[in-house]
């Protein structure tokens, strides 16, 4: 059966549906462990079905590659793209997820011509931005970098250029290239042709290290995740170890044990109570509360867009478990603000619900005050119901800054977007942004935004601020 993330973004939103508890008073200490187990354990549980569906499910339309190695895509999304909510179109993408159980890897990117971004972002199974590699992190002229895991004793090789170092055995990495035009493809594509990764072992021309034991990765889909999300957080601690950094987790993870939740044990992996299994049950609904309440707060409110900085690594979130499900529900694998900032909304400048079954729309820059960034950005239009890209007329799912020269000023040097379901007119089509028959999602993107001002940095507080959308006459 395919899976998709845009389901199982909703997998908690229905494992605990109200229903009687036992007649048994749940304890207040298991019901607020229970809560913090789902809260702590969504953003893992999302990445995981991801990781599913892209290296490890063969059948998954979504399927990319295995374990160390590189996948390429020759292509921007499109509707068809549905193992991510909110899908990235700007960039084709580059994959690899990296098993870092035996030794680290090592990757590589080619030198990059100046004017175009790409970033190489890297993403641990608890969701962590630990990582960046890229036009702003490290620059265009290429180099070597190794991801070492959480057991890893060793320095760094001859010829790697930067460490990072993984709190967790598998990690991921997302990679962007900017496409200028669709005739800039093969110039992507022979730029993904650089990007490249290798054991360690094979990097030093050195023998191999034994091969890890093989994992049974359990399938996930939307039902599944409904009916077991705490069993599939229990698999997921085992490649989690409280080492390093994560060290601060054990008391954590002592309570969890208290409601059957043990790393890489089954779950649960005592016997509950029937007090435990209402704790269960109780808990689940109230952090599932908790998240959704997150996500209508996490970042500033500007002319009706949530501007967010929801995304970064351990010392980033410190402990906020909240904020950092929320961010997985918005929008997984965002990037930190300072590598691009994303202003998100679903309401018009008075606040009112988007909505392109009843209401044209327009979204309009001043002379002078387009996004400020270093990169480029965009607006990108979703389906409000699922946040995925959605099919029309002209298959154009964003407008971005490198599309300006095909785009039409007004007389005052301002900028307009027509936001509305249908045509605005041939006159008007070139910034046409199609919407849906229905509620609308939009997400700007800010690549690598300036940080003097104006700027959108600090999210939220400086000085430019993304204009309203406001209905159109």
């Amino acid at each position: 059966m395919k899976t998709t993330l845009a389901s199982i973004i909703l997998l908690l939103a229905c494992l605990v549906s109200p229903s009687s508890l036992s007649a048994k008073d749940p304890a207040p200490e298991d019901v607020a462990t229970a809560e913090t187990a789902i809260i702590y354990g969504y953003p893992m549980v999302m990445n995981y079905a991801a990781i599913y569906e892209f290296f490890i499910d063969t059948t998954s339309s979504q399927y990319k590659c295995g374990f160390n190695e590189i996948y390429n895509t020759a292509h921007v999304a499109t509707p068809a793209d549905t193992a991510v909510v909110t899908p990235n179109s700007d960039t084709p993408y580059s994959f690899f997820c990296a098993d870092l159980r035996a030794e680290p890897v090592v990757f590589a990117v080619p030198p990059i011509e100046e004017n175009r971004y790409f970033s190489v972002q890297l993403i641990d199974m608890y969701t962590y931005n630990y990582g960046y590699v890229g036009s702003r992190a490290t620059g265009n002229g290429g180099g070597k970098y190794m991801v070492a895991g959480p057991n890893w004793k060793g320095e760094k090789p001859p010829g790697v250029d930067k460490v990072f170092r993984c709190e967790t055995d598998f990690s991921m990495a997302v990679i962007r290239t900017q496409l200028f035009n669709p005739e800039d493809i093969d110039n992507v594509k022979q730029i993904q042709k650089g990007y490249q990764i290798l054991p360690l072992s094979t990097f030093l021309g050195e023998p191999a290290p034994e091969s890890p034991p093989q994992v049974n990765w359990p399938k996930i889909n939307k039902e599944l995740a409904a009916k077991d999300p705490y069993a599939y957080l229990a698999f997921l601690l085992r490649y989690c170890p409280t080492v390093g950094p994560a060290e601060v987790e054990e008391p954590l993870r002592a309570k969890f044990m208290n409601i059957g939740i043990e790393a890489g044990k089954p779950f649960p992996c005592c016997e509950l109570s029937e007090g435990q299994k209402a704790a269960l049950k109780l808990g689940g609904e109230q952090g599932v509360a908790a998240i959704k309440q997150k996500v209508t707060t996490i970042g500033t409110e500007m002319n009706s867009w949530r501007v967010t900085a929801a995304f970064g690594d351990r010392d980033f979130f410190q402990g906020d478990w909240t904020l950092r499900a929320a961010a997985a529900m918005a929008g997984l694998y965002g990037n930190d603000a300072e590598e691009a900032t994303y202003p998100i909304t679903v309401q018009d400048v008075d606040g009112h619900p988007l909505d392109g079954s009843k209401q044209n729309y327009t979204l309009t820059f001043a002379a002078g005050e387009l996004p400020p960034v270093k990169a480029f950005w965009s607006v990108t239009m979703y389906d409000g119901k699922t946040q995925l890209l959605i099919e029309n007329p002209l298959n154009r799912y964003l407008i971005n800054s490198p599309m300006l020269p095909d785009l039409k000023k007004n007389a005052d040097g301002s900028l307009t977007l027509y936001i509305q379901k249908d045509s605005p007119g041939q006159d008007k089509e070139s910034n046409w942004l199609p919407a849906p028959d229905g509620p609308i999602y939009m997400v700007m993107r800010l690549y690598w935004p300036k940080t003097e001002q104006p700027s959108i940095l600090p999210p939220g507080k400086g000085s430019w601020k993304p204009p309203g959308i406001v209905k159109a006459n």
